[in-house]
């Protein structure tokens, strides 16, 4: 059984982030109250035997035409605090189509929706803690945080680790995006090293020539080294 390492101050973004403006409704007031783990709460639950199939890990051949924008592969590992795989995890992602539409009743911009991609997925790591998605590079969004505040473009990730309390949801970003400045979730994470484990990488010998581009980003779950991760008020708030 691993123990947990708590990450470094400035790892995660507090609940609290005065930029990020729907946080000021939401954040607790209260000091949380720190819970031992007991033998529940790191073996449990497990995951049934049904699995996700070939089509839920591959967006764009989920309807019957072809999704609309730049088809792209997102590639990487999971891993513990430890550095070890994380094999036979469940992997779920939701994202909006090349036009930064969510097919969602909430998301109501001038984009229009794309029949042909609903921009949820998930897969199973194999016994490496390797997993792969074929999907669309998502658009950016405006969405009324503060003038002209727009999202740059990313995909969210929920995953669990070896127990049942090692869930972490985070956002995927690509490299070089020019929203980055301007956009308080991103920038909600007080460590810049921190941050920069949220960018993917471009991995040109992973692209299929003429086909698609291909992305890596691992995931390490907790630890030092953990990727940041969001609330569940948070997802529910930008979903």
């Amino acid at each position: 059984m691993t123990s947990y390492v708590n990450p470094p101050a400035g790892t995660h973004p507090p609940l609290d982030s005065p930029e990020y403006g729907s946080t000021a409704l939401r954040h607790p007031l209260r000091t949380p109250i720190d819970l031992p783990q007991r033998l529940t709460e790191v073996t449990g639950p497990v995951l049934g035997d049904r699995k996700p199939g070939d089509l839920d890990a591959d967006l764009t051949r989920q309807h019957d035409g072809e999704p609309q924008g730049q088809r792209i592969i997102v590639q990487g590992r999971v891993l513990d605090s430890d550095g070890r795989p994380v094999p036979h995890t469940l992997i779920e992602t939701w994202q909006a189509n090349a036009g930064g539409r969510y097919q969602h009743v909430r998301d109501r911009w001038d984009s229009p929706l794309d029949p042909n991609f609903s921009g949820l997925g998930r897969t199973m790591t194999d016994s490496f803690g390797r997993y792969r998605f074929v999907t669309i590079r998502p658009g950016a969004y405006p969405w009324k945080n503060h003038l002209n505040a727009w999202r740059p473009a990313h995909i969210h990730f929920s995953l669990f680790g070896r127990a049942f309390t090692q869930r972490l949801v985070t956002q995927m970003y690509f490299p070089g995006d020019p929203l980055f400045f301007q956009d308080p979730i991103f920038n909600s994470i007080p460590d810049p090293a921190a941050r920069e484990r949220l960018i993917s990488r471009f991995n040109l010998d992973r692209t299929v020539p003429e086909w698609a581009l291909a992305y890596d980003f691992d995931i390490v779950l907790r630890g030092t080294g953990s990727t940041p991760f969001e609330s569940d008020d948070d997802v529910e708030d930008e979903a």
